[in-house]
């Protein structure tokens, strides 16, 4: 297996009055993680992009310990746990080296945004997401 690893920064706007970066924004550090794995596949033009897009169906976070503001960014881990005909899933660990501070999932369907209907994965999405099949 081989996670994608992420170093997200923190923005000083991400905490709260106690200095703890604010939990609804580690959906953000997740979108970004991901987004920024596929961008190897994403096609370079905005038609195909369109034709071979992914969406998020469904999110979910489980908080367990508080992130603090800091300079330094927070690393996010992800890597591919089911994958079907149109849609896989995706894990998440928000973490430092000796800290977890989330995990999380997202299932994602591929989607035709012209025709607003599911598509297949293509044969290099399905080896795209191979690479980074696996288990915690």
């Amino acid at each position: 297996m081989d996670r994608y690893t992420y170093p997200c920064p923190l923005r000083w706007a991400d905490a709260d009055a106690y200095g703890h970066v604010n939990n609804a924004l580690f959906l953000r550090f997740m979108e970004e993680a991901r987004t920024r794995m596929f961008q190897e596949i994403l096609p370079a033009n905005d038609e195909d992009r369109r034709r071979h897009a992914f969406v998020v169906s469904r999110a979910s976070l489980e908080f367990r310990s508080p992130l603090h503001y800091r300079q330094d960014p927070v690393d996010v881990h992800v890597w591919v746990t089911h994958s079907r005909a149109v849609s896989f899933e995706l894990a998440y660990e928000i973490r430092d080296t000796d800290q977890l501070y989330a995990e999380g999932t997202t299932t994602i369907a591929a989607y035709d945004l012209v025709t607003s209907r599911p598509r297949r994965l293509s044969d290099a999405e399905r080896a795209f997401l191979s690479r980074h099949a696996g288990t915690s």
